[in-house]
Order: structure tokens, then sequence, then C-alpha cells
């Protein structure tokens, strides 16, 4: 029997077990194993969580998980860097394979990790660092891989995808839509991450990473939020026959990649000028393939657990494969745009 652990029960860690439990059955099937979950680290109280059908896994020792030889695969889901890095620094050194959601980890720490993953022969999966429920890392590993990627651009951020499409087609001011944003659960109570497209930049740098093969850090990335937008730059780009998207995009020229997060004017006739919401779309631009977009929930609870709970059946039925990208870190060179108004990037062909 295979037994796994799920590290943070917060929003993505709880809808994790959630998940997995209500598929258990159609789990086992998948991967030919009798598997459960075994243990949900936490630091909380088992009664802040309510009435939870697993109360019996909780644990607040991480040395349990990792001494514990009959669990296989760890669902890192807590975030952040640290203790994230190094419980899973030492769980794949144990001999086990991670799934993680933690975009800045895979972003800053992934090359380190992946080596190590490889070396110990496990594997290393993060769909659902990337785009919530939308399957695109797997997609550019598997079904692109014989195309030459030379542009991944999109709305990477739900947040400020929301609060953008307030002002736009409520005619809101950038401060009531992030409230109305934070109310609806969409932002959470310190939006910074979201609003100075920090969480965009990790996103991009994970898919240049991967198309591309060499290491984007994402503090060499040019990256702008949404905070000095107003309803007047909201108003030029609709009177102009476009609209107001955060565009995070990597491109490749060459020997010459440029990567960048920045407000940016999308022309009405664009594939990513009707999305809305929190809804994310991913556009990859090959050469075989020309133009495909990935459009779907890029957060919430239940889409990104459904990613998590997809590598973790990953993770069983391939232990010894990982996703991975070279060390070397990839020289970025500055953006090109076509022109600038205020605060609002012109770039072609978007």
């Amino acid at each position: 029997m295979s037994k796994i652990a799920i590290l943070g029960h917060g929003v993505v860690g709880s809808g994790t077990a959630e998940v997995f439990l209500k598929n258990k059955e159609s789990i086992i099937k998948k991967t030919g194993q009798s598997v459960d979950i075994k243990y949900i680290l936490d630091l909380r109280d088992v009664s802040e969580f309510g009435e939870c059908e697993y109360a019996d896994k909780f644990t607040k020792d991480f040395e349990v998980i990792l001494n514990d030889d009959e669990v296989t695969v760890v669902a890192e889901l807590i975030g952040g860097i640290t203790p994230a890095y190094d419980y899973v620094k030492a769980l794949l050194l144990s001999g086990k394979s991670i799934v993680t959601s933690n975009k800045e980890l895979v972003a800053k720490k992934g090359a380190e990790l992946f080596k190590i993953a490889k070396d110990k022969n496990v594997s290393f999966f993060f769909e659902a660092s990337v785009g919530g429920g939308i399957p695109i890392i797997r997609t550019l590993n598997q079904c692109l891989a014989a195309d030459k990627i030379n542009e991944v651009a999109g709305i990477l951020n739900g947040t400020t995808n929301f609060i953008l499409t307030k002002m736009s087609r409520d005619n809101m001011g950038f401060e009531e839509a992030l409230r109305l944003a934070q109310d609806n659960g969409y932002a959470e109570r310190d939006p910074s991450d979201d609003i100075n497209g920090t969480d965009a930049c990790r996103k991009i740098c994970i898919l240049a990473s991967m198309v591309f093969g060499k290491r984007v850090n994402p503090d060499k990335v040019f990256t702008e939020g949404i905070t000095s937008l107003t309803k007047e730059d909201i108003a030029f780009c609709e009177s102009n026959g476009g609209t107001v998207k955060l565009i995070a995009r990597a491109i490749k020229d060459n020997d010459k990649v440029s990567v960048s997060v920045c407000p940016a004017f999308v022309d009405k006739n664009s594939q990513l000028a009707g999305v809305n919401d929190v809804y994310n779309a991913i556009l990859v631009r090959g050469e075989a393939t020309g133009d495909v977009v990935f459009y779907g929930k890029g957060a919430g609870k239940y889409p990104t657990a459904s990613a998590v709970v997809n590598d973790i059946v990953n993770a069983l039925n391939n232990s010894g494969n990982t996703l991975s990208w070279g060390d070397e870190e990839q020289e970025i060179t500055p953006p090109e745009f076509s022109k600038t108004c205020g605060n609002i990037r012109f770039f072609d062909n978007i």
C-alpha cells in the first residue's frame, strides 16, 4: 500500500484532501495501488478545522513524515520558501516524490530540486504552480515537445484580471475594485504579490524556463503591477479599440530571450481581450502549431487541488520521472515595446 502526505491544510491543502478522498476509488484503479492519505501536516489545532472526516490524519511533526518509509509521495502546499524549501529538499533526499503548487519555490529553487529528484530517482511535479486547473505544464512538456516554442504570453493572475475587469465594465477605481476582490475572496488581505505583478512574474519564469530550457531568474525580469492604473487609462484604451490586461510575456528571438510582466494594451481582436474576471489564458506560439490558447480558472480551491491530485497520480505511476530545466541561468534582454502611454505598455502582435 502506498501512502501520501500533505503539507499544509490551507485553501489548496484542504481542497487536495477533499478531492483525493472523494476520488479515492478512481485513483486506486488508475494507479493499480491501494493508496491513502496517512498524514496532513499543519501547526494549527485540529479544532480550528471544524468537523473534519480526516481529523485523525493531522500531525504537527514534520519528522514523522520524513522518517516514515510508507510515505512515497508528499504534496507540498505550504507556499513560500521557508520552511517549504527545507522540507522539500529533505523529503527528496529521503527518496520521496514531491508534487507542489508553490510557484515561488519552483521559480527560485526548481533547478536545484529537480537535480536532487533525478539523483534520487523520484518525481518532482508542479502542474498546479501555474494556471490552477489549466493543464499547461504537462502540455508544454509532452504535447508540444516536438515544436519549437518562440513565445509564451498570457493573463496569469486572476486577482488582477478581476480588478481590471471591474475597472473596465463598472467604471470602478483601482481601490474600489481591489476591495471588491478582497470581499469576494479573490484577493488576500495583503494583495501585494498579485497587484505588484510578483505572482505573474514567478509563473512566467516557470513557463519560460520550461520552453527555453534554462533557469529564468524572477529577480532579473522587468515587472510592473497595476497599482498606478486609473479609470482614465482604461477608458483611453477602450476608446482606441482595446482593453488593458496584466500581460506576462516571454519571447525568444534567435539567442535573445525577453521576459516581462506589465499592464498592456490588448487589441479587441486578440484572443486575450475577452478573458475577464478571475479567468486566466495562456497563449503559446510555436513554429509548427502557430498560436494555441489555454483558458480556464487559474486559481481557486478545487481547480488547483485537482491539478495537485493529478500530479499525485502521475507520481505514483511514474516515480523516477520529473519535469525540469537546466541549472544554467538564462540571460535576459530588456523587453521591447512598440510604445508606452502613461502606465500602459503597447506590445506588437499580442
